[in-house]
């Protein structure tokens, strides 16, 4: 089966490799759909924190089961996505509900090899039910968790004004699930374009961008003064984490989706006098899929608005670079595997 590896940073070479044969506990799944983020983007850079090469990408797919090994209610013909988080099921996170962040977590994609593949071999009990939705949506629906799960973790209401700093397809994704609890959003970052988007595509009213504007008055005028009661970074960048922390209204909650490899700081006087929340949202959980495939089929998200580039299977080596390039425009590039 044709198969593209990263092999170093900056370069894929596609292989031919065996299929996958059926073992027990596992589900063989025909790849109709790759869903690019910036986890495979960083991985190509050489950027992104716990990679080794060479390495199969790809962690956001949907499928076909081809084979199964009968110990479940998937069968053979059905669309599906899966949880690409593959946990122990036995370390103290997943025996208290929480195999997002498994001690012993392989990551499909990351840790081990992922989607860009014909054809992948995936536990049983990761696998989710397409309930009709299409092959793009069901690609979709793992980083729309990515930020379903962040709101979730900072328990946002219609109370809540929530600041998401990053407006990228996790920023973005966060947004729409800080709208659907209710809160008031507003979205941060430094691409005009990308703020367009969030305005015309999603919905959200309010806007910043972090170059241009004066950030802190702009976000003192938008809360009369309160500032934002809920911050989400989705930018994984040092220097937009450590500032963020600035923004933050007193008794608020900083919730850190975005990943990178230094020490973050901060003054330790105004974090504490806020009586501030620092905490990290790893992954997601089966339910945060759940709540991902219910909106979609409630019509409260469009998962077509995030695609802005398609390409086939065979065009992935030459045109992933162009997908690091701003100018591109890209919010989501989609591959078809047929």
């Amino acid at each position: 089966m044709n198969t593209l590896v990263c092999v170093t940073p900056g370069e894929f070479a596609y292989r031919e490799t065996e299929k996958p044969e059926l073992t027990a506990g596992q589900t063989i799944i025909k790849i109709k759909r790759i869903g690019i983020c910036g986890t495979d983007l960083h991985a190509f850079e050489g950027t992104q924190p716990f990679f080794s090469y060479p390495r199969i990408l790809g962690h956001e797919l949907s499928g076909e089961i081809v084979e199964t090994d009968g110990t479940s209610e998937f069968s053979v013909g059905e669309t599906v996505t899966f949880i690409p988080y593959f946990n122990c099921g036995k370390c103290v996170a997943c025996r208290t509900g929480k195999p997002n962040c498994c001690v012993k977590m392989q990551v499909f994609g990351v840790h081990i090899d992922g989607g860009m593949s014909q054809y992948v071999s995936v536990p049983t009990y990761s696998l989710v039910h397409g309930q009709g939705l299409s092959d793009d949506a069901l690609a979709l629906v793992e980083p729309l968790a990515i930020g379903a799960h962040g709101i979730r973790r900072a328990g946002v209401t219609a109370a809540d004004t929530v600041l998401v700093v990053g407006a990228g397809p996790i920023g973005l994704g966060t947004m729409e699930f800080a709208r659907i609890a209710g809160a008031r959003v507003i979205a941060l970052d430094i691409n005009d374009g990308r703020l367009e988007f969030c305005r015309t595509k999603i919905g959200v009213a309010h806007t910043v961008n972090a170059l241009t504007e004066n950030v802190h008055e702009k976000l003192q005028a938008l809360t009369h003064g309160d500032m934002p009661t809920v911050i989400v970074d989705a930018t994984g960048n040092l220097k937009a984490i450590n500032t963020a922390f600035q923004y933050l209204a007193h008794g608020g909650t900083y919730v850190l989706i975005g990943l990178q490899k230094g020490e973050i700081s901060f003054n330790h006087p105004e974090f504490h006098k806020r009586e501030s929340t620092l905490m990290s949202s790893r992954n997601a959980t089966r339910e945060d899929f759940e709540h991902v495939i219910r909106s979609m089929k409630e019509g409260l998200i469009d998962p077509t608005t995030y695609i802005t580039h398609r390409v086939s299977f065979g065009e992935v080596k030459n045109e992933f670079k162009t997908w690091l390039d701003p100018a591109n425009g890209v919010i989501k590039a989609m591959v078809s595997m047929e």
